[in-house]
């Protein structure tokens, strides 16, 4: 009797799911072929329901549609097909103070002014309708928010009249209301995190409970740990992980891990990098050949010890990537691996995947084979003393330091010299960035922002690298594999436009083109430089290229004009470098096509998909990051004068960047009186005195107001233009 019963309960259950499906259909179909936008949805249900019973599969569907973003409610309980009324269902993706951005789910980007948000929240499922846009660029607003997303924000504790609210990071300009018999304890002016508890229909209406304080918010540092929790980057390794880690790197390098491979330890081997580097995943050689050179290439054998579905290797995918921010990192990899067995120590014997590109005397590839090795590094090089033997200032422990490679260092500039040309020759367009180096005290404050030097060394290991990486991709072309390539696309086309229209205002002749290609960039690059406008137009072609993604597809590299590319050479701190390890690993272990295919196609994408959006995630988390370090070093010039070259240009203002690399706005309010003409994105004029502040110009500025908690400095023009 129990056995009937339950096989009626489950036939009811089955009746009722296909009832709700079939419900489901009925309102589609009768809201798509009613004349109207919208239908009442007394009639809409009348239509739907065959008996009286259908009332709560009908509410049901209804609902569940609603929840999907197919169907929403208008006013006065009229029910309309989305589709049909230009709203469409998306998620928020990023918020500011004043606005937000949200993309829908056929992957368009609108801004969403802050009025418009309806309080919803990064995360959210939220319905977006089209409003007339100021920029040209999708503007729009949420009508309703179908799913609740993150609950979590950032932000500083504030006292006002005795009450305690919180500042929040974004998200509101407003103080919101703090529920205090539900949060931790908390002083004045601590960096917190919180948790929304009540949702209100705008940002400052939300009540929230602090749930982990980080310290005071005057200290980047503190806002920094706030940055990581705000977007999940995990800080600690599991239990599980930790262990497989200690057990691997108690293991060794065993010699019995030398069989099947090439022994190069005799050969003339070494790595080159920053002198603070500890994870060494990359190590070099050349040799001088009959036709040419033989570049190799050798890169920590890091598949060999993190083995597919492993915890090391499903916590790896979870990162994606190494985070660096100021003076710390968070490895994707334990450190018994990223520091220990796996990096590329002098005089110890490491296992490695070695790449050799055969290369003409023009630096030309002719071929290229790969194989697993083992290397002994013959010294751990470092960019700033290799650039002082190039250019022949090197101190005598220097020299000593590096006699018994000193002719390999004196080959490798050559061969980097022609590689560097033929990437000319390429027309690749030399686009020009600059990297700011933090620097921090003993307390863990910055007491000084510099930029990045970047040295022939550099070059030399950058175009090694980039060889490499081509002929890793080749391989899988080749070999008809599934793979993760490196892709870089072609800018959008409007963006290819708005250049073309941009550039006749700074004088110069855009190239005309019915597709935009890389030596059209380069050209405009190049008829810019050593003008005083080279700088300015840097930033309008950087500005219009696309975003450098993964993909499973070989879609070509149009910064570096490479039908094949890929990231091979980094390991220890990339998951797609490890993840084209293991499946070159199967390629030299002789495996056909078909079965490579049917082991990594998925894998390929997944790996892809998930590198590009954790990459995403940790240049977004170092940008932050930085700016909290750099507003930190900027407190201490609070009302000092500087030089600076206008880096942006708003209609609230612009941008300037001191030589240093730090960054500021000058906002509209501040500047001469008058009413102002904003030309995207290059100038602001005051109309009736014709001063112009444009992108690449020069300006002297004093240093006004500083927020550590949210990374910003603010900037006032100084009133001895004249001077600048």
């Amino acid at each position: 009797m129990a056995e009937k019963s339950k096989k009626k309960q489950s036939e009811k259950k089955s009746s009722s799911v296909v009832s709700v499906e079939s419900y489901k259909n009925k309102i589609v179909t009768f809201l798509k072929a009613y004349g109207k936008k919208t239908m009442p949805l007394s009639e809409l249900e009348a239509k739907c329901r065959t008996k009286k019973s259908g009332r709560d599969n009908f509410a049901a569907a209804f609902s569940q549609l609603r929840n999907e973003g197919v169907v929403m409610m208008k006013k006065g309980m009229k029910a309309a097909l989305c589709s049909r009324i230009d709203v469409f269902p998306g998620a928020v993706t990023r918020l500011s103070r004043t606005f937000g951005f949200a993309v829908t789910d056929d992957g368009i980007e609108y801004f969403i002014p802050g009025k418009c948000m309806l309080g919803a929240m990064p995360g959210d499922r939220v319905l977006i309708s089209p409003i007339p846009s100021r920029s040209g660029e999708p503007e729009g607003e949420i009508l309703d928010i179908l799913e609740f997303g993150s609950s979590q924000l950032t932000g500083r504790i504030e006292f006002d009249d005795g009450k305690p609210y919180l500042v929040p990071d974004t998200a509101s300009k407003n103080h919101v209301i703090i529920v205090r018999e539900e949060s931790i304890p908390f002083e004045n002016g601590d960096k917190v995190l919180a948790e929304i508890v009540y949702r209100g229909r705008r940002h400052a209406e939300h009540k929230v409970r602090i749930t982990l304080v980080f310290g005071s918010s005057e200290y980047a540092a503190s806002s920094a740990a706030s940055i990581l929790a705000v977007h999940g980057a995990p800080t600690a390794f599991p239990d599980e992980v930790l262990k497989e880690a200690r057990k691997i790197a108690e293991g060794g390098v065993q010699e019995y891990s030398f069989n099947n491979r090439e022994d190069l330890r005799d050969m003339t081997i070494f790595t080159i990098d920053g002198a603070e580097s500890k994870d060494l995943d990359d190590a070099v050689s050349v040799e001088k050949t009959r036709k040419g050179y033989c570049l190799g290439v050798h890169i920590a054998d890091v598949s060999h010890y993190v083995k597919g579905n492993s915890a090391i290797d499903k916590e790896a995918l979870l990162r994606g990537t190494s985070i660096y921010y100021a003076d710390k990192v968070i490895p994707m990899l334990p450190k018994e691996l990223s520091n220990g067995i796996c990096s590329l120590n002098p005089d110890e014997d490491r296992l490695t995947l070695s790449a050799f590109m055969e290369l003409d005397n023009e630096g030309n590839m002719l071929s290229y084979r790969f194989c697993k090795s083992v290397i002994r590094s013959r010294v751990k090089g470092v960019y700033s003393e290799i650039n002082r033997i190039l250019d022949g200032t090197e101190a005598p422990e220097i020299a000593d330091k590096y006699s018994a490679v000193r002719k390999n260092i004196m080959l490798m500039n050559e061969l980097a010299d022609k590689l560097i040309a033929k990437k000319k020759l390429r027309h690749a367009p030399e686009i020009e960035t600059t990297e700011s180096k933090l620097i921090i005290d003993e307390n863990g404050v910055c007491c000084d922002v510099i930029p990045r030097e970047r040295g022939k060394a550099e070059r030399i290991i950058e175009e090694f690298m980039l060889t490499a990486n081509e002929a890793a991709a080749r391989l899988a072309k080749d070999k008809k594999v599934p793979f993760v390539y490196r892709i870089h696309e072609a800018p959008p086309e409007a963006k290819a436009e708005a250049l073309h229209e941009i550039l006749p205002k700074y004088g110069f002749e855009c190239p005309h083109f019915s597709e935009f290609k890389p030596a059209h960039a380069a050209k405009i690059l190049e008829s810019a430089k050593d003008t005083d406008k080279f700088e300015a137009v840097n930033m309008l072609v950087l500005r219009s290229m696309a975003k450098a993604k993964y993909s499973h597809e070989p879609l070509g590299h149009f910064g570096l004009v490479l039908d094949d590319y890929a990231h091979f050479t980094s390991p220890i701190r990339r998951y797609p470098d490890l993840a084209i390890h293991r499946i070159i690993t199967d390629i030299l272990a002789g495996y056909n096509g078909e079965w490579l295919s049917k082991r990594y196609e998925g894998f390929a994408i997944n790996a892809a998909d998930r590198s590009s959006a954790a990459e995403i995630r940790a240049v977004t988390i170092e940008r932050e990051c930085e700016d909290c370090y750099k507003a930190e070093y900027m407190k201490a010039h609070i009302g000092e004068s500087f030089t600076a070259r206008i880096s942006g240009v708003t209609e609230f203002g612009f941008y300037v960047e001191l030589p240093n690399t730090v960054e500021g706005l000058v906002h509209i309010r501040t500047l001469p009186e008058g009413e102002y003409d904003y030309c995207e994105p290059v100038s602001l004029t005051e109309k009736f005195s014709g001063t112009t502040y444009a992108l690449g110009q020069t300006v002297r500025v004093i240093c006004a107001a500083v927020n550590v908690s949210d990374g910003t400095i603010d900037f006032v023009l100084d009133d001895e233009q004249e001077e600048a």
